[in-house]
């Protein structure tokens, strides 16, 4: 093995490689390494990722788990990219993205034209998903209900520190009808995280070229991402990190205070009220 440090996709597949041994056999983790003729903590420490299996490696406990000749050339293909420090996904793999998240102490992100997933209402998620048709009618209902397990995290004792900044299109870009709109602005209000608006008045300044994510943990090395409809892109990359970090200490420049951004939220979600009064008048 050579010692790698892990990556938000080889931890990813170091829990497949766990869940194939849990699933498919009776063994625990130092029954398989006995089997194997390894030490104990080599079946842990590549299960959690923390080390690079050679192939030979990976046959064997596949193997020992019963798995196919296809099952093993698909998972080894998949394997080579797992420490990569600049990684791309397809953008309908969440699994990877969805770990790394749980696992941050700290989450800053920046998104310009939605709220952002772990902060969304269940009608925001399925209006949006509706709307941009990205995916096929019969799968939005498991992606909404993907979105919102996503949000646990944010209520556990030990939820990451939070920061998101928001640019204020998002908040006036309607989603749905003014009912959901408002309980979305609503639910923005809840203090569990930091929010910050980056207000339309910053101009180009404040209007980035993509969505941005900085995972940042105790014990791990930080993770930057960002996504379209095309790619999921992971960087573990020092240079690109720093870049990401870059861009946040820029956008706190930029944004308005917590206090002021919450009072922007607050006046939204008080004139979205006020527009589905004065519709109701009308139809009376």
């Amino acid at each position: 093995m050579i010692g790698d440090p892990s990556t938000p996709y080889s931890r990813d597949l170091g829990d497949e490689l766990r869940q194939v041994r849990e699933r498919c056999t009776t063994f625990r983790g130092r029954k398989i390494a006995r089997m194997l003729g390894w030490d104990p903590g080599k079946v842990s420490n590549i299960e959690n990722g923390k080390v690079r299996a050679t192939e030979i490696d990976l046959i064997q406990y596949l193997g020992r788990c019963g798995r196919s000749q296809e099952f093993i050339l698909d998972f080894l293909s998949r394997y080579r990219s797992a420490f990569a420090t600049y990684f791309v996904q397809v953008p309908d793999n969440l699994r990877t993205m969805a770990m790394a998240e749980s696992a941050a102490d700290a989450i800053t992100s920046y998104d310009l034209t939605y709220v952002p997933g772990l902060l969304q209402t269940e009608d925001y998620a399925r209006a949006l998903y509706e709307a941009r048709g990205v995916l096929a009618p019969e799968l939005v209902e498991a992606a909404v209900r993907f979105r919102m397990e996503r949000q646990a995290i944010m209520r556990r004792h030990d939820r990451p520190d939070c920061t998101f900044y928001l640019h204020e299109n998002a908040l006036r870009l309607k989603v749905g009808n003014g009912a959901v709109m408002e309980a979305q602005l609503k639910k923005l209000l809840f203090r569990t995280h930091a929010l910050r608006i980056v207000p339309a008045a910053s101009g180009p300044a404040g209007v980035l070229l993509a969505n941005y994510v900085l995972w940042e943990f105790e014990k791990r090395d930080s993770v930057a991402y960002t996504h379209s409809d095309l790619a999921k892109v992971f960087v573990q990359d020092q240079v690109g990190v720093k870049r990401c970090k870059s861009i946040f200490t820029r956008l706190d420049a930029l944004a308005v205070s917590e206090e002021e951004s919450r009072t922007m939220v607050a006046d939204l979600a008080s004139r979205s009220r006020e527009d589905l009064s004065g519709r109701r008048l009308h139809l009376a």
